[in-house]
């Protein structure tokens, strides 16, 4: 499996960015797809994920209200739009293909859930 994510940028304090994630390959048996992120000494944490199966959504708390993450039916693939940006919402940006867990619960935020990882994309947001 090959994940290619595109976006991210610069952008002032209150702007947006979208961010778009495609999967490749072996993705016939995936459960959904998300994000992480990851700032400068930080642990990645969990941003995001949408569910193939009912199109169901899970989100951080500190994104939630301003991130929204959505499904591009022509392929597998998720956009993120991140609206009302903070200068905290700096990060590497890393989408992840869910093959291991059908669930609906806190596994869904582990890192540690995901075997598919994308490149990572960069987002600063200047105050």
């Amino acid at each position: 499996v090959q994940l290619q994510a595109f976006g991210g940028g610069s952008v002032q304090a209150g702007g947006s960015l979208r961010l778009s994630c495609a999967a490749y390959g072996r993705t016939r048996n995936s459960y959904g797809m998300g994000w992480f992120r990851q700032a400068p000494g930080k642990e990645r944490e969990f941003v995001a994920y949408y569910r193939w199966t009912d199109g169901s959504t899970n989100y951080a708390a500190s994104v939630k209200g301003r991130f929204t993450i959505s499904r591009d039916n022509a392929r597998v693939a998720v956009i993120l739009q991140m609206n009302s940006l903070k200068p905290e919402d700096t990060a590497v940006y890393y989408c992840v293909l869910n093959t291991g867990y059908r669930g609906t619960g806190d596994a869904l935020a582990n890192r540690f859930s995901y075997d598919d990882w994308g490149q990572g994309t960069q987002v600063t947001v200047s105050s």
